[in-house]
């Protein structure tokens, strides 16, 4: 279909720095990761295995391996380190890090409360060794974090040393920068946009109208997280303007 693709919207390629779309993994077995990489490979730039999951996984090196020999990265949820981090056990974390050859960390704060600073001082301790992406955002839905305190708190991180900052929704896209419905905070992102550069920001975003109104905010190349294995490729579409959500969005696009 060369006349098609040669006509879409641009993508960027792998290695990937925008564009990114960051998997949750949430128990795929290794023949499930490895059939979903077959055909999905080429549109994936990283893998979490979400929460807590790598600590009940069996076999989880090779179920690791698989992403790596596929050229894409892995990394523990970010409710992990938080264990840890309440276990005062962040010297066995980075153990486990070590252990597994894990070259990406994220650090979150969505179930416990770590203070700020202590917060940065992980990141900027990971990131001397790994790629780090830093979560901002409560999964406590009762917990309401002002715009400009969204701002703050992402500027800090990205100055510690973080990558990316995610912003926080959950893997059921209704809290964060989502309402209970599952409605975008418009507000709240129009804000943070002001202050913190797109290609910094990974927007989890696991509903498709979710994906569909950042794809027409910022363009195909925004980075989307929390995307269900099985949603990869018809992210891939919304992104390319060949889903009905997003096609005439492009051709008009074309034309203007």
């Amino acid at each position: 279909m060369q006349y098609l693709i040669d006509r879409l919207p641009s993508r960027s390629s792998k290695p990937r720095n925008v564009g990114i779309t960051m998997v949750m993994d949430k128990g795929l077995s290794i023949p499930e990761a490895e059939n979903f990489i077959s055909i999905a490979g080429s549109y994936v730039d990283i893998v979490k295995l979400g929460f807590g999951t790598a600590a009940v996984t069996p076999d989880l090196k090779n179920k690791i391996a698989v992403y790596k020999n596929a050229n894409v990265p892995v990394y523990f949820g970010g409710t992990l380190l938080e264990w840890f981090y309440a276990h005062d056990a962040f010297e066995e974390y980075i153990r486990i890090l070590d252990k597994y050859g894990i070259e990406y960390a994220e650090v979150s704060d969505g179930s416990l409360e770590i203070p700020h600073g202590r917060k940065c001082e992980i990141i900027q301790r990971l990131a001397k060794n790994r790629i780090v992406l830093s979560e901002v955002g409560s999964k406590d839905a009762e917990k309401i974090i002002p715009p400009y305190k969204w701002i703050q708190l992402m500027k800090e991180e990205l100055d510690a040393g973080a990558w990316k900052v995610i912003a926080e929704a959950r893997e059921g896209g209704n809290v964060g920068i989502y309402r209970g419905s599952g409605e975008v905070r418009e507000g709240l992102v129009d804000e943070i946009l002001t202050q913190i550069p797109a290609e910094r920001i990974l927007w989890e975003a696991p509903n498709k109208a979710q994906q569909v109104f950042f794809v027409k905010l910022v363009g195909s190349n925004v980075n989307l997280g929390n995307i269900a294995p099985n949603e990869v490729i018809p992210l891939e579409t919304l992104r390319v303007g060949l889903r009905g959500d997003t096609l005439a969005f492009f051709v008009n696009k074309i034309k203007e």
